[in-house]
C-alpha cells in the first residue's frame, strides 16, 4: 500500500500545477456549458504547452494579475501565428479571446482568475 506523503515530502513540478489549472478551467467550462475542453492527457500539445507557459509566467512574475496573464498568453499566441477569429480553430490558429484583456467577456476573465488562483495556491509546493 502506498504511504501518504506529508506536505514537506510532496514535490510538485510546473507541469503538475499546469495540469491542475487546466482541469480547473475545464470544469469551469463545463459549468458554463462549454464542453469543448479535453482532459489534460487528451488535450493537444499546443494547449498543454500554453498552460505550462502560463504557470511559468506566474512563477517568474508573482505580482502579475489576470490581465498580465492574458497579455502573456496573447504575446505567445501572436508569436505562434495565432489571430482573432469568432470561433476557436486550432488549424487556422484563430481564437475569439485574441483581444485585449479589457475586451474579454466576463466568463473568460473568470477563467483567467481561476488559472492565476490555482498557480498562486500551488506554487508554494514547487521545489
Amino acid at each position: 500500500m502506498d504511504e501518504v506523503k506529508t506536505e514537506k515530502e510532496l514535490v510538485f513540478e510546473v507541469t503538475s500545477v499546469a495540469v491542475v489549472a487546466h482541469e480547473t478551467n475545464k470544469a469551469y467550462c463545463l459549468l458554463i456549458g462549454d464542453d469543448s475542453q479535453l482532459p489534460w492527457n487528451d488535450a493537444p500539445q499546443w494547449q498543454r504547452d500554453s498552460a505550462i507557459n502560463g504557470v511559468q509566467f506566474h512563477i517568474d512574475n508573482p505580482d502579475a494579475g489576470c490581465a498580465g496573464s492574458h497579455e502573456n498568453w496573447l504575446k505567445v499566441k501572436e508569436e505562434e501565428g495565432w489571430k482573432y477569429g469568432e470561433v476557436k480553430d486550432a488549424e487556422k490558429k484563430e481564437h475569439p479571446c485574441f483581444v485585449p484583456y479589457d475586451e474579454l467577456p466576463e466568463q473568460q476573465k473568470v477563467k483567467d482568475a481561476l488559472f492565476v488562483g490555482v498557480v498562486r495556491a500551488l506554487k508554494v509546493l514547487l521545489q
